[in-house]
């Protein structure tokens, strides 16, 4: 009987809102995108003369009493509105972009799926059980800067992908995403990217 209660107050404690980020090993579940990752770590890691880093993809899920909600960048697909598609950019370049082969999506799918997310490193982290910042989050998604993947056309001192995509929305939803932790010995490329960006806007907002 006592265990019974146990359970019934731990679903009574469950947050009606809530907002889980997600680290993805770079490539997770495709051979060639890893190890492509990893040769461009090592790249990287050399020409900073630094040690080598493990590589994260991030992804959120949002939770508020309206629905369950994926956010992530992914290589456009067809059927985009059946996965919540609410914005596109080119990957590469403009010109390339031209060719769907060369371009992204950005997803804000209800009930969707993050694929391989069984493979996640310290994940979930749960980020914020406020109803209104992850209200906020799912507002600003189809508002996030089409600019060109793997390119730093903002001049944010990094290229722009999908890491920049989750701190973006999470800064711009008030969300001090710099005090994030990264998994152990982890990196994310164009995290920084994203906070240079929403912070940006947001100063000239409040300007």
């Amino acid at each position: 009987m006592a265990s019974g209660q146990a359970n019934i107050s731990a679903l009574r404690e469950e947050p009606e809102a809530a907002i889980d980020l997600y680290w993805l090993p770079l490539g997770a579940g495709g051979h060639s995108v890893r190890l492509n990752g990893k040769v461009f770590e090592a790249v990287a890691a050399r020409l900073s003369h630094r040690s080598t880093f493990d590589l994260y993809h991030s992804a959120l899920i949002v939770h508020v009493p309206e629905g369950r909600f994926v956010i992530e960048q992914a290589p456009v697909g067809k059927n985009g509105e059946a996965r919540g598609v609410v914005a596109e950019g080119p990957v590469g370049s403009r010109a390339a972009g031209r060719v769907r082969l060369f371009r992204y999506e950005v997803r804000r799918w209800r009930g969707g799926v993050i694929p391989d997310v069984e493979e996640g490193v310290e994940s979930p982290k749960r980020i914020s059980e406020d109803a209104d910042i992850a209200r906020r989050v799912l507002a600003l998604v189809p508002d996030v800067p089409r600019v060109v993947w793997g390119r730093d056309e903002l001049g944010a001192g990094e290229m722009w992908n999908s890491n920049s995509l989750t701190s973006w929305v999470l800064v711009r939803s008030g969300i001090d995403a710099e005090r994030i932790q990264m998994p152990a010995h982890g990196r994310a490329p164009g995290w920084h990217a994203g906070i240079v960006v929403a912070r940006r806007q947001e100063e000239m907002r409040g300007g």
